[in-house]
């Protein structure tokens, strides 16, 4: 940004106008769309994270997972952080969630 744009950005903000840089308005304007506007989170998913995550929104242990999967419990936990982590959450709970509100798993299922 050169001198000029800083000017101009003063400028627009004594004018009560606001001035952002092109890339933090385009990363702003994508947050605030939310998941039904640019796609959801879960696309960074993999089929079978996607699998996981269903079936921690219907409460299974990582055990029944496990077993109802045909994979290993290590391979469940290790499926579990990498959602937790891609989706920015803190707790199995919090995807629970996610999942419920973004229509990725119903409580009927």
């Amino acid at each position: 940004s050169g001198p000029e744009e800083l000017v101009q950005a003063i400028q627009q903000v004594h004018r009560g106008e606001s001035s952002l840089h092109p890339s933090i308005a385009r990363r702003l304007l994508q947050e605030l769309a939310g998941p039904g506007q640019q796609g959801t989170e879960s696309g960074m998913l993999s089929h079978r994270e996607l699998d996981v995550l269903r079936l921690v929104a219907q409460g299974w242990t990582n055990r029944e997972i496990a077993e109802g999967l045909g994979i290993g419990e290590a391979t469940v936990r290790t499926h579990v952080s990498s959602i937790l982590s891609k989706l920015n959450l803190g707790s199995r709970t919090q995807a629970a969630l996610y999942a419920l509100r973004e229509g990725l798993a119903s409580l009927s299922e």
